[in-house]
């Protein structure tokens, strides 16, 4: 799973809406969009403010483990 689905897969887990992601963030809903269509991808400040909001690794959202290994889950 690439970043962009693994970011839509926890966007839609949380019940959050893009806009309601991107005003956290200090991004526009554009950008994010982006982020969701693999049209860009965000900055490392970014992925680790995505990271800790979703409570996951950077490494989890760039798919190097999964979902279970992120949470400690095993």
């Amino acid at each position: 799973m690439q970043f962009n689905e693994r970011l839509k897969l926890l966007r839609m887990q949380s019940d959050l809406m893009q806009k309601e992601i991107a005003q956290i963030l200090g991004v526009s809903v554009r950008t994010f969009q982006g982020w969701e269509t693999a049209r860009t991808e965000p900055n490392i400040e970014k992925l680790i403010q995505l990271a800790d909001l979703f409570h996951v690794t950077v490494d989890f959202l760039v798919g190097h483990d999964s979902l279970e290994e992120s949470s400690g889950e095993h």
